[in-house]
């Protein structure tokens, strides 16, 4: 086994956003919030090549007023063994260790916002043009005035041989349970999803692009009226990537995928509500202003259509994550990605 390592590392997220028409769901508001995660841990290896790592630290989370009202501060503590192409990680630990985002429809950007943490388990395999990752998320703990919830999500994609192509897919489970000693007629909550999308990567020029659609199968039900609802829809994504500047547009078209949004809002429903929409579309034109391997500093502009209404969104933010060893920086050779 080799010495105990002290292992650190800090990420600073800080988001000004501006929003502009909409509805009810997603009125018109500015906003800011500033999000610092600093953790340190011990690092070994052992006779067996495996890579253990124990992290404790805090997130705060802090938005815009006059005083310190409305912010959290939330403990992380976790344990994360890697060997090969395998990582688990176990304890309450930040969302940024996803290698790979959950979509919007299933994590809205408010809850990207003002939830970063899991607490949970984590498995991940990345291999090649192949990766695995399946996660349970536990989101509340039963009480009297409160339901005990949990979701359950397994991403995976894959390369298609050597052609351009490729597959992934999104499988997840939402449970919404009872309150303690709940009331009569109180019913446990289930929302399950089933996203595969089939993708091909090309290039025009100097721009790099993707393109991927697919068909997203919602499976919902109360309990206590004893019937499932199955909304299903088309899904289609379009990736363009050039320099400093990035465009995704995202397209939705088919039923109401939160048929159960308006009793148990996003209890329940974590995805975005314009995915309530019989048509929706989101485009996003991201500009990196700064960008190296330890600071990216962007400004997206994110236009949505929907059958009955249009928005404008402006952003400005900033990500700054440093990692180190000992007194030593880890010497990173790719740019960071932002987290909004």
């Amino acid at each position: 086994m080799s010495g105990q390592t002290l292992v650190w590392d800090v990420d600073f997220n800080t988001v000004f956003a501006n929003r502009e028409g909409g509805d009810e769901m997603r009125p018109d508001q500015t906003f800011l919030f500033t999000r610092l995660e600093p953790e340190v841990g011990v690092q070994f290896v052992d006779s067996k090549h495996n890579t253990h790592r124990l992290m404790g630290g805090v997130t705060w989370y802090q938005p815009l007023n006059d005083g310190l009202e409305g912010y959290k501060v939330l403990p992380t503590l976790y344990y994360q063994g890697k060997r090969d192409h395998w990582a688990f990680t176990l304890g309450a630990f930040p969302r940024r260790l996803m290698k790979h985002d959950l979509p919007r429809y299933l994590w809205s950007d408010s809850l990207n916002y003002c939830h970063a943490q899991v607490r949970g388990a984590m498995v991940q395999y990345e291999h090649k043009h192949r990766w695995l990752q399946a996660m349970i998320d536990w989101r509340q703990m039963q009480s009297r005035t409160r339901r005990e919830a949990f979701n359950v999500v397994l991403s995976g994609g894959t390369h298609l041989g050597h052609s351009p192509l490729y597959a992934l897919a999104h499988i997840q489970y939402n449970h919404l349970a009872k309150r303690k000693d709940a009331p009569e007629g109180e019913g446990v909550n289930d929302d399950a999803t089933i996203n595969p999308m089939l993708g091909c990567r090309f290039d025009i020029g100097k721009v790099k692009c993707s393109a991927e659609a697919g068909a997203i199968l919602q499976l919902q039900r109360n309990r206590a009226e004893n019937r499932w609802r199955t909304p299903a829809g088309f899904i289609g994504n379009l990736f363009a990537h050039w320099r400093w500047l990035e465009v995704k547009e995202s397209v939705f078209a088919g039923k109401d995928l939160f048929p159960l949004y308006d009793q148990f809002g996003s209890e329940l429903n974590l995805g975005d509500p314009y995915y309530r929409s019989r048509f929706y579309s989101r485009t996003d034109v991201r500009g990196h202003l700064f960008r190296n391997s330890h600071v990216d500093v962007s400004a997206v502009l994110t236009f949505h259509a929907t059958d009955r209404i249009t928005g404008f969104w402006q952003q400005l933010s900033c990500r700054f994550y440093v990692s180190g060893k000992g007194k030593k920086f880890d010497k990173k050779q790719h740019r960071i990605s932002p987290i909004f």
